[in-house]
């Protein structure tokens, strides 16, 4: 039995092309009657896509019509019933982050892949660091830290010289982004369930923005992070060519 499929495409040339094509060929079930999402662009349209597909537990293929492709399949138009039959299916759970900020307000985000603190000026940021309630680190100087889930490891957290964690580990990745003291510090892996508090020092002198997956919020004074073990995100990949199996490819490129 063939799959009902939604299709969605970023508003790049080459996706909306693909989208009028496999419209034609396929067709188009509306999103609430839909078995299986495919996403046509590139890792960043996949991330908007599984943020917006949150709560409907659906999964999602992506195929590659953008920049960088990692999340994303090679694009063919022909034999999309089979590839999604045979394909092989990730579960992820993303990150869930508290930014305070320095004038009191709070906001709240998911993060697929990353949630990171970064300086906003010139001078290196100040940050301490507490792991369920024990501080860590007391002073950190740095351009910024992050910390990511498996999912997100081969994104900013290894370009920041972060480990590449296989998609089943039961781990996080806690990530200095050009530490400067401790000055060979580049952080740390942490279980699944920790919680992270990192605070701000002098973020008057030294102001700092946190981002998740974008979202930024400039001026924080304090951010907590914790695996969302409560949202699940579905990504189906073709046979062969699952997360785990990219992540460990990754290493030897």
């Amino acid at each position: 039995m063939t799959a009902r499929i939604h299709f969605t495409a970023s508003q790049a040339g080459a996706a909306r092309q693909a989208h009028a094509e496999l419209t034609a060929r396929y067709g188009d079930t509306p999103l609430d009657q839909a078995q299986v999402v495919v996403a046509l662009g590139g890792d960043g349209f996949m991330l908007q896509t599984l943020h917006a597909m949150q709560g409907r537990d659906m999964p999602v293929y992506g195929m590659n019509r953008g920049t960088v492709g990692f999340l994303m399949n090679s694009y063919a138009a022909q034999d999309l019933p089979e590839r999604l039959a045979a394909a092989e299916e990730a579960v992820i759970n993303p990150l869930r982050m508290r930014a305070t900020c320095a004038n009191g307000t709070c906001h709240e985000a998911l993060a697929i892949n990353e949630v990171s603190l970064l300086r906003e000026g010139p001078q290196a940021a100040k940050l301490r660091i507490h792991v369920d309630g024990r501080m860590r680190m007391e002073e950190l100087v740095c351009d910024g830290a992050l910390v990511s889930t498996p999912a997100g490891s081969t994104a900013y957290n290894y370009s920041a010289h972060g480990p590449i964690l296989p998609i089943g580990s039961e781990v996080l990745a806690l990530t200095a982004i050009a530490p400067f003291r401790p000055r060979r510090w580049r952080g740390a892996l942490l279980p699944k369930a920790a919680e992270v508090v990192i605070e701000v020092m002098n973020p008057e002198r030294r102001p700092v923005m946190a981002d998740a997956d974008s979202r930024s919020f400039r001026h924080v004074t304090q951010v907590q992070i914790r695996s969302a073990s409560d949202i699940r995100h579905r990504l189906m990949f073709d046979s062969g060519h699952g997360l785990d199996e990219r992540l460990l490819r990754e290493q030897f490129v």
